[in-house]
């Protein structure tokens, strides 16, 4: 694994993981009134042109760290729908 492969990887992890504790709060609470429907869906489509561009450029750490975070997010969405 070359030196950018590693920072990249490092990278996505670290961004990726700060949205474990929204999901566990926003568990906990049951409150999502912080949360804007269009903020998440404009995030989430962003997230699917990363995941793109990551497969386009054949990059694992895009690939990767972007379909951890859309599927958190997508975890924050479907809490958004449920707990109105």
């Amino acid at each position: 694994m070359d030196l950018a492969t590693l920072v990249g990887l490092i990278a996505g992890a670290l961004t990726t993981v700060s949205f474990f504790p929204q999901v566990i709060k926003t568990w906990k609470t049951r409150s999502t009134r912080d949360f804007s429907f269009g903020m998440l869906i404009l995030l989430l489509t962003g997230i699917l042109v990363w995941i793109g561009y990551g497969l386009l450029i054949d990059s694992l750490p895009v690939i990767l760290a972007n379909i951890v975070t859309f599927a958190l997010l997508s975890i924050i969405l479907a809490f958004k729908i449920i707990y109105r």
